[in-house]
């Protein structure tokens, strides 16, 4: 596996916490902070929460991309219904 590059602050690279998903320049699981936003922390805790090493760019684009992710198993679904 390579590194594979998500968008501008997110990051797949065999080299840190085994490839899964992290912000760049960090070991923060973006899975993490998607489910902080999920259980209503406030955005600006978030970033307080990570010490500041992550912005609310970084956060938006995990939500995005959490969303083109559920859009794409809903789709999977719905063609084999």
């Amino acid at each position: 596996m390579k590194r594979i590059e998500f968008g501008k602050y997110i990051v797949a690279d065999p080299e840190i916490c085994h490839g899964k998903l992290t912000f760049k320049g960090t070991r923060l699981f973006v899975r993490d902070v998607v489910e902080m936003v999920a259980e209503g922390m406030d955005w600006d805790k978030i970033i307080w929460e990570c010490h500041g090493s992550i912005n609310k760019e970084a956060i938006s684009e995990a939500i995005s991309l959490a969303a083109d992710a559920l859009d794409q198993k809903a789709k999977k679904y719905t063609k084999a219904a």
